[in-house]
This record gives C-alpha cells, sequence and structure tokens, in this order.
C-alpha cells in the first residue's frame, strides 16, 4: 500500500493510494476502523467488482465483528452489526428506486448513532449528508489491484494523519 498523492485544499483532503491487492484493501480498511467515530459517514464508491463490499467486510471485521458473517446487503438494503466501539450500519443503495426509501431503511438513526458505510451513495441525492469521508475505488494496472482516492473535510484530515501507509 503506498500513498501516490496527497494534497489540501478550501479544507478538504485527498490522498490517492494504490492497493496492490485484496490484503491492502483489507489493511486500508483495518486502519480506518481504528479511528472511526459514531456519527461517521464513508462513502464507498466505484464500478460494479471494483471492491467496495471487499472494503466493507473488512472494516467491520476490524471493528470487533469476526465471529459473524459479514454477508453483502444487496437484496437487504442494508446489514447492522454491533461493533466494539459503535454500531455499524452497511448499507447498499445499488437496489434503491428512489433517494426517500433511505428513511424506511432507519438512515437517520445510522447518521446520528452508528458509523455508517454506505455503497452506492449517490442513490441518496440531497439526503447524503456534505460531511462525509469518500472513499473511490478504482481498477488498476492489475486485476487484483486498486487504486483508492479518499476526500475528507477538516475533521478527516486531521484522523487520517494517524493512519501509517507503508512507503
Amino acid at each position: 500500500m503506498r500513498i501516490v498523492a496527497a494534497a489540501t485544499y478550501n479544507g478538504y483532503v485527498m490522498v490517492v493510494i494504490n492497493l496492490p491487492d485484496e490484503a491492502a484493501t483489507a489493511t486500508l480498511a483495518a486502519r480506518l476502523a481504528a479511528i472511526a467515530r459514531v456519527g461517521d459517514i464513508i462513502a464507498l464508491e466505484g464500478d460494479l467488482g471494483a471492491g467496495k463490499t471487499t472494503f466493507a467486510r473488512a472494516f467491520i471485521c476490524a471493528s470487533g465483528v469476526a465471529d459473524r458473517e459479514v454477508p453483502s446487503p444487496t437484496f437487504t438494503l442494508v446489514q447492522v452489526y454491533d461493533a466494539a466501539e459503535a454500531e455499524i450500519w452497511h448499507f447498499d443503495l445499488y437496489r434503491l428506486a428512489a433517494a426517500d426509501e433511505a428513511w424506511e431503511l432507519g438512515i437517520e438513526e445510522a447518521f446520528l448513532s452508528g458509523i455508517s458505510l454506505i455503497e452506492w451513495p449517490d442513490r441518496l441525492g440531497r439526503l447524503l449528508p456534505q460531511r462525509r469521508l469518500a472513499i473511490t475505488l478504482e481498477f488498476s494496472d492489475r486485476p487484483e489491484a486498486r487504486r483508492v482516492v479518499i476526500e475528507g473535510d477538516a475533521e478527516w484530515r486531521a484522523r487520517l494523519c494517524e493512519i501509517a501507509v507503508d512507503g
């Protein structure tokens, strides 16, 4: 795992990391899980098969839910896990027909009292809070490699400094 670029602009931070394989994706997810707090919203973006669910599973397991299966919420739309620090709400909104349907999934409670991992966050439209960490997973030069773009506000900038990334 290697940072290839980092920049700050208007109080926001952007970090670009090359992940050579799925293990590196899991390591990054675990490092972010270690600094996540109640009320955090992590928007997982990327094409089908880019690794959003892989990232979410690793994040959830690193949060102390390793004794339980972590299925993709593709059909249920949401799975909730009791982790050591807070409930983790894992949303997969690919099949969401309208943004307002998210209220029925308990998204407001998730935003207030849990840590939210949201696949396909664009489906929320105006309901997606500005205060979030956006993680975009992109295909790279090899089938198992990914390029990750992480963007967050000033609060996330301070926390992201806590995660050490191998050079």
